[in-house]
């Protein structure tokens, strides 16, 4: 009977030690290390992204590549309608299914208002400038929604028309690897170059 308890001592003594190495090296392998050098080569392959893409001019920050913003004025092109007024912390897309009717009548209110904006007569309007996206941040638009847009925005900044559609052009970023996705604008990185551009002119 002795030699038993002695040997189950033994036993709970060998579990107890490895229980506590693993959850040593859980901690240290997985909780720290990997997140450290997960962090480390981030910062040193892919730093713009890992730092959230931002966009810098003159040591001001005017937001980031991957989260559109809200603009207005006539004389900017206007990202995809977004059902969290483009909030990155309450990212979310209507939640309404393609049955419901209040879905539909968001749908016609907006291509009324892009038709009223844009003067786009009878010409088809691109689905992506009157539904909202899933994740309501959405940065870019199509090239053929940027495109309606032209004629509103160089009117409103008294520009050549051509010349506003050539910086577009400039700001079409093609499928990625030329097979994925469709091709797309960032409506902020458009923006500003507008901003630059008109300062030239």
């Amino acid at each position: 009977m002795k030699t038993y308890v002695q040997n189950s001592e033994a036993n709970l003594g060998q579990t107890l030690r490895a229980s506590l190495g693993l959850l040593i090296f859980t901690l240290v392998g997985c909780g720290a290390a990997y997140s450290a050098i997960a962090t480390g080569a981030g910062q040193v392959l892919f730093n713009n992204q890992a730092n959230g893409s931002l966009i810098e001019i003159d040591h001001k920050v005017l937001g980031s590549k991957l989260v559109a913003q809200s603009f207005v004025g006539e004389a900017y092109f206007h990202p995809r309608p977004s059902a969290v007024a483009y909030d990155p912390m309450a990212m979310a897309g209507t939640n309404l299914a393609r049955t419901n009717p209040e879905l539909q009548q968001q749908i016609d209110a907006q291509i009324l208002a892009v038709k009223k904006q844009d003067h786009t007569g009878n010409t088809p309007i691109p689905s992506d400038l009157v539904t909202k996206s899933g994740s309501g941040i959405d940065p870019h638009i199509s090239p053929e929604s940027a495109q309606l847009q032209v004629a509103r925005v160089a009117q409103a900044r008294h520009l050549d028309p051509k010349i506003v559609e050539e910086l577009l052009q400039k700001y079409v970023e093609p499928k990625q690897f030329g097979v994925l996705g469709q091709a797309r604008v960032n409506v902020l990185q458009l923006n500003i170059a507008l901003d630059q551009l008109q300062s030239t002119h």
